[in-house]
């Protein structure tokens, strides 16, 4: 069943990681695909690969710390095909440290990564959806929104800003039929999580094994279960539901652990 038969969707950061996972599930599903990514290469290789299935798929670089580049990606989807349907802002960076050792520069650098530039991805799909007169607006946060690790401590508060930030917007863009809601996902097995895991935090090659066995399931979530829930935000089957905030964690968030 194409639940986004024809739709538009751009969803950043989709070179890799959470961001690929759900453009293809979202391509599977019928969307035409803007695949943007900081890193040019990743996106033209994800695309390639939708396009040699058959799917419909274009790459364009965008970082979305820069202000230009959001407004260039949201309007160069729609001079390509014409509408957006669908906007997912999954890009994500945190830098570890606490109160202690965050400096100014990273404070402000996870922050315009996180919330700024979903801000300015959304205030420029808005123009053109609200003249549409629909859309939808998916969030891709962090059960880190409610409290966070101390050592996550920017990353947190940046993913608590825009948890507000999708609940205030679904407050107001109702009006036009627009909805935001939003995914606080938890410990997702990502090709940039074992990288931090190996590099940035030192963990062995058995990280993974070991981190398993801490889950009531014994495994981490992967990318394309984040695609399963984007995509029931994204699709029509979803049209009464804004400001929702979608909690994909294996226990309820701020419960002691059982286990």
């Amino acid at each position: 069943m194409a639940r986004l038969k024809d739709k538009i969707a751009v969803v950043t950061g989709s070179g890799s990681g959470m961001g690929e996972g759900i453009a293809r599930l979202f391509a599977e599903e019928g969307a035409r695909l803007m695949i943007s990514d900081r890193d040019l290469n990743a996106a033209e290789t994800v695309a390639a690969s939708l396009t040699e299935q058959g799917f419909t798929a274009i790459a364009l670089k965008a970082d979305v710390s820069l202000e230009t580049e959001c407004r260039a990606l949201i309007d160069d989807a729609v001079a390509h095909f014409g509408r957006i349907d669908v906007l997912v802002n999954t890009v994500g960076w945190s830098k570890r440290g606490t109160i202690e050792d965050t400096s100014v520069a990273e404070w402000d650098g996870v922050f315009a990564v996180n919330v700024r530039g979903s801000f300015i991805c959304i205030q420029q799909a808005v123009k053109h959806m609200k003249a549409q007169g629909s859309g939808s607006i998916v969030n891709i946060g962090s059960v880190n929104a409610y409290i966070g690790e101390p050592k996550l401590m920017a990353y947190s508060a940046a993913k608590g800003a825009l948890m507000t930030l999708t609940k205030n917007l679904a407050s107001y863009l109702n009006q036009y039929r627009i909805r935001v809601n939003q995914l606080n996902v938890g410990w997702t097995l990502t090709p940039n999580e074992h990288r931090v895991k190996i590099v940035e935090e030192g963990k062995g090659e058995n990280w993974l094994a070991e981190a398993e066995a801490t889950r009531p399931w014994k495994r981490l979530l992967v990318p394309r279960e984040i695609g399963y829930a984007a995509l029931y935000f994204a699709c029509d089957e979803s049209e009464l539901v804004t400001g929702s905030i979608l909690d994909m964690e294996q226990y309820p968030v701020g419960a002691p652990p059982n286990w």
